[in-house]
């Protein structure tokens, strides 16, 4: 079962222990993160296309990096992408799976316009682009050498 969380919630349960795992692309997360996070893209960039395609070793990457118990904030940009990572984790075995409500721009109502759930950067929470050790590429290697 996924369990939802606002950003402030989540910023205080890393306090706690919980890993924030950034499931934007590789270019959205290098251009700035939730700090602390780590980033496990759900889609990535096709270069020929310049379309967003399913990142098919996500699942794969997330089970070498983290044990099925793990406490986990999954986050994106506003919150789709990170319900769907965090039903598909759920659904592969992660008991500790908390959705990020807003993400990091937060997510505004399609009706009114008004902001619905509030983002990362809208609360003021830490932010930072380096992240040498976090990176996808760095958690990819790491995975393919035997994992967490």
């Amino acid at each position: 079962m996924v369990k939802h969380v606002t950003v402030r919630e989540a910023h205080r349960k890393q306090t706690e222990g919980y890993v924030y795992v950034d499931v934007r692309s590789v270019p959205e997360f290098e251009a700035g993160h939730p700090a602390g996070a780590v980033n496990i893209p759900l889609l990535n960039l096709d270069e020929r296309t310049r379309q967003m395609v399913p990142n098919h070793e996500f699942v794969h990457v997330m089970r070498a990096s983290f044990r099925p118990d793990s406490r986990l904030l999954i986050g994106c940009q506003v919150g789709g992408r990170s319900m769907q990572a965090a039903q598909m984790l759920v659904a592969s075995g992660f008991s500790d799976i908390s959705n990020v409500l807003g993400g990091y721009g937060g997510a505004r109502d399609p009706m009114t316009g008004s902001v619905r759930d509030e983002g990362w950067t809208q609360a003021g929470l830490p932010v930072e682009s380096e992240a040498p050790d976090r990176t996808y590429q760095a958690i990819r290697k790491k995975a393919e050498e035997g994992g967490r």
